[in-house]
């Protein structure tokens, strides 16, 4: 078993005027990462800043190699969301 822990510091682009603007920003980025991928997604930092937002992303699967595609896909998919640029992305995958 792989557990696999994504950390992404994340700008947010549309340069939202509150923080209610931000939180739709971020709900629909994690709203289209959940649908696409069935992971857990949530919101661990940077909460009090409008344009900035810290992601962490988690998933458990049974080989390594599925584990490693899988953190590539959505990396990959994140990046080609338009109103977001990545700044800083950590992962840590774990074997038990």
């Amino acid at each position: 078993m792989y557990v696999v822990i994504i950390k992404l510091d994340l700008h947010i682009l549309t340069h939202p005027n509150s923080l209610k603007e931000k939180r739709m920003t971020v709900n629909r980025l994690k709203d289209r990462i959940w649908n696409k991928f069935r992971v857990s997604v949530a919101e661990v930092g940077s909460q009090d800043l409008w344009q900035r937002c810290e992601l962490g992303i988690g998933f458990v699967t049974s080989d390594g190699k599925s584990a490693d595609g899988m953190r590539e896909h959505i990396e990959n998919f994140i990046m080609n969301f338009n109103e977001i640029e990545i700044l800083n992305q950590n992962y840590e995958i774990i074997n038990y």
